[in-house]
């Protein structure tokens, strides 16, 4: 998607270093830094301290792990435990074991030497893959809000939780997605944007898309859904998910839950953009079996903004001796998801529904 009127991408190859490119998105909005990968260590240290988020990010950035680990040593056993020490980097997005397990499944027959290139031309697909179905994603969600705002004709109000755009795929995003895609078709949206403490990823990230895409929006505190949607300025939400189970449990960014239970209160639909890899098809119940991240602490009792002298500042905002705990997510259950939007369409969030998209 744009950035400043460019068009540019969270994650890529380039063939003449060698050299797997990144944006480090913990200095977003403020800061616009591009980096390279150099080694497993790295990739691991990207995943777990959020430069790169995102549950299908994470799913590409971990499959280019997997070429880097590769290059570094291309036995089996040094791959699984590579594969293995990726999947304990972040232990709730289903992408990440999705790729990683893809990948050692292909490769077990190919020559040892042959596999760092192997890895690479299957990681360069997987993005190009993530890609398109975003686009497909974005497609089959603006044919909801199509409908809806036939039925309006007036300005679309959206209300979307954390950042489950561009940034947190390949490029287009999956909630974002079809606000995109309505965007380019000249409907008129705009976004009611969470704050999504503790990393404020609603007010870094995604109000800085909605911005380079001149779509726009306001941004709110994480607890003014609920009053919008009782005062009739909700019109529809849209988030993404780091994993869903074959029963339509939604797991994604802490509070979603809150914010469906809102949405079903005032009856408004409530969609989740949900691309198949994001899709657990072995696990029977979100609710009693997704395992939920808890993250450091310091996430809570600290926050990072600019100065009024346009340094970057980490600041304390509790009392001394405060305990904080920080959960990253939470679950939504099926009966508060009105569809899953993903890539082949618009699905109801139940067990037959998802089971057909793995055929």
């Amino acid at each position: 998607m744009l950035v400043k009127g460019q068009h540019l991408t969270t994650i890529w190859y380039e063939e003449n270093n060698d050299a797997i490119r990144i944006i480090d998105q913990r200095l977003l909005p403020h800061e616009l830094k591009i980096l390279t990968l150099h080694s497993l260590a790295e990739v691991l240290f990207a995943i777990k301290e959020m430069l790169v988020r995102g549950a299908p990010l994470i799913g590409i950035t971990a499959a280019y792990g997997m070429y880097i680990a590769a290059r570094e040593n291309s036995s089996i056993g040094f791959l699984r435990q590579s594969g293995e020490n990726l999947k304990l980097t972040r232990p709730t997005a289903v992408n990440l074991s999705w790729a990683v397990d893809l990948i050692l499944d292909k490769i077990i027959n190919i020559e040892e030497i042959n596999r760092p290139d192997y890895v690479l031309n299957l990681a360069n697909q997987m993005r190009l893959a993530d890609i398109q179905a975003c686009k497909d994603i974005g497609e089959n969600g603006f044919k909801l809000l199509e409908t809806i705002y036939k039925k309006k004709n007036s300005t679309i109000n959206i209300l979307t939780h954390c950042n489950a755009g561009w940034l947190a795929t390949v490029d287009w995003g999956t909630a974002l997605s079809p606000i995109f895609k309505a965007k380019k078709k000249d409907i008129p949206i705009h976004v009611w944007v969470d704050e999504t403490r503790p990393r404020n990823q609603g007010f870094n990230l995604t109000a800085w898309e909605l911005l380079n895409e001149n779509i726009p929006n306001s941004l709110i505190v994480d607890n003014v859904g609920g009053h919008l949607m009782q005062n009739g300025q909700v019109d529809v939400c849209i988030t993404g998910t780091d994993r869903t189970s074959l029963n339509g449990d939604v797991c994604n960014k802490i509070g979603t839950y809150l914010k469906a239970l809102s949405a079903f209160d005032n009856n408004i639909p409530f969609y989740v953009a949900a691309p198949i890899s994001s899709i657990d098809f072995e696990m029977k119940d979100g609710l009693r079996e997704i395992p939920i991240e808890e993250r450091n602490a310091d996430e809570v009792s600290f926050m990072e903004g600019i100065d009024e002298n346009n340094e970057r500042k980490k600041i304390r905002i509790i009392p001394d001796g405060s305990i904080c705990k920080n959960y990253a997510f939470d679950v939504t259950p099926f009966k508060y998801i009105t569809k899953l939007i993903t890539e082949k369409g618009n699905i109801d969030a139940n067990t037959d529904s998802i089971k057909a998209l793995n055929i």
